[in-house]
């Protein structure tokens, strides 16, 4: 695996300057939670910064990629331009940043659309990447970043609410796996 370091100049190249202020954002918030919630700090600031590593490439691209090493596109995927980051992202983070770790590149594949019980660290970076610093204002978000250290799972049942509303008000494609984790994230929020 490439160093932190390496790692971070390589995506200074790939990303452009809000992405990459996003992308470490990501990062600092992830190791914040993974001392909270006991998960290694390296591996979750690691996860936080590939999470996007694919973000900045070309819409048709990423799909000319995905077809080239093999990656097979859900009907949501295809459907939905912007979840392709995440499966093309796990994909370059082992390929052309040598990460091995099975945690990490789950992480980086699920933090567009969570899924059924989760990781903590997959937890970790959906909900990170979510709630850094960063982020635009949205409707409850001062609620979830407080929740997220109390509470990490109703905090991505709140996520999810919020993200699928954004998604059917705006009539776009709802991914499966979104849908199933906000179904399985219920049981855990009191709301």
């Amino acid at each position: 695996m490439m160093n932190e370091k390496k790692i971070k100049e390589q995506l200074e190249k790939q990303l452009d300057k809000k992405r990459m202020e996003h992308t470490e954002g990501v990062a600092y918030t992830a190791a914040a939670l993974a001392m909270r919630y006991g998960v290694d700090v390296d591996k979750a600031y690691l996860a936080g910064l590939l999470h996007d590593c694919a973000k900045c490439i070309d819409k048709k691209k990423q799909y000319a990629l995905c077809e080239k090493y093999g990656l097979e596109l859900s009907e949501s995927e295809k459907d939905n331009s912007s979840l392709v980051h995440a499966k093309l992202g796990a994909f370059l983070a082992k390929e052309k940043y040598c990460v091995e770790d099975e945690d990490i590149l789950s992480a980086v594949l699920y933090h567009t659309t969570g899924r059924e019980n989760m990781t903590m660290l997959e937890k970790i970076i959906f909900v990170a990447d979510y709630v850094e610093p960063g982020r635009k204002p949205i409707t409850g978000l001062d609620e979830i970043r407080a929740l997220i250290f109390i509470d990490i799972d109703a905090a991505i049942y709140r996520i999810l609410r919020n993200t699928i509303g954004f998604l059917e008000e705006n009539e776009k494609t709802i991914d499966a796996r979104s849908r199933n984790a906000l179904l399985y994230y219920e049981k855990f929020t009191k709301n």
